[in-house]
């Protein structure tokens, strides 16, 4: 009987997994991966704890968890081996051939237009991150969200959500976005009316595929998101920019035969500026009088501890032409991915079909857990201690940005979590944002947004929603040394 070597056993201690689930992952690795065979020995708890240099409690833990997940077996005299039980390995892959003659440049259709806005994965590690849409986790309350999936698995919970919804979404999820959510935002729906998404850019481009194609016409705001614009570019229809002012998109500069505008009148992306309701009110006129239908992103509405939010497009909408996109990913997690979209029967019917040749339904266990988390009442005290905290930061970034003599191009009236700004003449925002990089200080460039432009952009976004309260203003003096030296 051959035995197991300490050496297949690793352990990081930088790594955010657990030891115990590292000495289960080293065994399964070395099962799966053909290296362990069935009847090896491992080595005790002893030798392997002093050969790791880590608990022999963690090692006993870890094997007795692969002996209840059948990776292992006890033996008579309490040592381990791999069970027969155990998974087979995987069969060898074949040799890998010359692959260049497929030509895949040829056969492929091309997704990737949309400009990237660059978040690095570790942004938490640096200083200074003025990143937008990232969670300040000490906000969140995780031990809500945890009893909220325990209570999502309980069994009678986990029989309807381990099943197949088909097409359908969560009734309790969508009764919440349907009671609480909307009527905030002065809209009343029906169930037939509403569709549960993976984040609001999934209803984005479905919205997007239903409603253009070849021979149609669309408008986005420019400066915009760039998710919005490839959504509709790739749909093969023709698209329109049209450049927003300090009140949003002009309707009096939108072109003549349109289908679809896509807007974000109560927060614009990126330069957070909020449309009027008189100039709402045209946009919707225009609507009914050329016959076109109006994309609503209404992301973020939530953090207005300044000013009350405006009414929606939708609340103004009495000829239900504006489609209705919201999304908790913003005010929640962004990892979450759950959004909805609003519209007639007649539009989510289709929707609905188009996402179950998609994705058929978002994960069933995640809806129930926001479900319950949104009953419970978990989320409205989380957007309370959002405005609360958000509304301080707010006063010391602005207060910095003023003492930089940074010039504000756009900023939400109500609250919001961000600032638009301008560089000036010369600068190179992608530039700029490289060097920052360099002093443990994250930017967004504004380059993304721009769709009609691909040269040096003078624009960014700094946002304060990732940050500490107690290092803005150090990182904001570190932006301005950098625009100063660059001058």
């Amino acid at each position: 009987m051959q035995g197991v070597s300490e050496g297949i056993f690793h352990i990081d201690r930088s790594r955010d997994r657990g030891l115990q689930a590292q000495v289960r992952e080293s065994v399964v690795a070395g099962v799966l991966g053909g290296r362990i065979l069935a009847g090896a020995r491992l080595p005790s708890t002893r030798q392997l704890a002093d050969y790791l240099g880590i608990s022999r409690l963690t090692v006993s833990l870890a094997y007795q968890e692969l002996v209840s997940q059948g990776y292992l077996e006890a033996t008579e005299r309490r040592g381990y081996r791999i069970s027969e039980r155990a998974p087979v390995a995987r069969l060898r892959a074949a040799a890998r051939g010359d692959t260049s003659g497929i030509g895949w440049e040829g056969r492929l259709r091309s997704f990737s237009i949309a400009k990237r806005i660059r978040k690095p994965l570790d942004w938490r590690g640096y200083p200074y991150p003025f990143l937008y849409g990232q969670t300040d986790t000490s906000l969140f309350d995780l031990t809500a969200w945890r009893d909220c999936t325990r209570r999502a698995l309980s069994r009678a919970d986990f029989s309807v959500t381990a099943g197949d919804y088909a097409a359908a979404d969560d009734p309790e999820l969508v009764q919440y976005v349907l009671a609480r959510s909307l009527p905030r935002r002065g809209i009343e729906a029906r169930s037939d009316e509403i569709l549960v998404t993976l984040g609001a850019q999934n209803a984005i481009w479905i919205a997007a595929q239903l409603l253009l194609g070849p021979g149609r016409h669309a408008v986005c705001e420019e400066p915009g998101h760039p998710d919005i614009y490839a959504s509709a570019v790739l749909s093969g229809a023709h698209v329109t920019t049209v450049e927003v002012d300090e009140d949003g998109l002009p309707p009096e500069r939108l072109p003549e035969n349109l289908d679809a505008v896509f807007v974000t009148p109560s927060h614009h992306s990126p330069t957070a500026v909020r449309m009027p309701v008189e100039r709402r009110r045209r946009l919707l006129e225009l609507a009914a009088e050329r016959d076109f239908v109006i994309v609503e992103d209404d992301y973020e509405f939530e953090m207005s501890y300044l000013e009350p939010p405006a009414p929606a497009l939708r609340s103004l909408d009495g000829s239900g032409r504006v489609l209705y996109v919201g999304s908790f990913s913003k005010s929640l997690f962004p990892g979450l991915r759950l959004g909805y979209l609003v519209g007639p029967p007649e539009f989510i019917r289709e929707a609905r079909a188009l996402r179950a040749l998609l994705l058929r339904h978002p994960p069933g266990q995640l809806q129930r857990t926001a479900a319950t988390f949104l009953a419970l009442g978990h989320y409205d005290a989380l957007i309370r201690r959002m405005r609360e905290e958000y509304a301080e930061r707010y006063e010391v970034m602005a207060s910095a940005l003023a003492a930089g003599g940074f010039q504000i191009a756009g900023q939400a009236n109500f609250g919001g979590t961000c600032f638009w700004i301008d560089g000036g003449e010369g600068l190179d925002a992608d530039h700029l944002a490289d060097q920052l990089r360099d002093d443990g200080v994250l930017i967004e460039s504004g380059a993304p947004f721009f769709a009609a432009s691909g040269g040096p952009c003078r624009f960014f976004r700094m946002a304060f929603s990732s940050i500490p309260r107690d290092r803005i203003a150090d990182g904001i003096s570190r932006v301005a040394e950098r625009l100063t030296a660059g001058s």
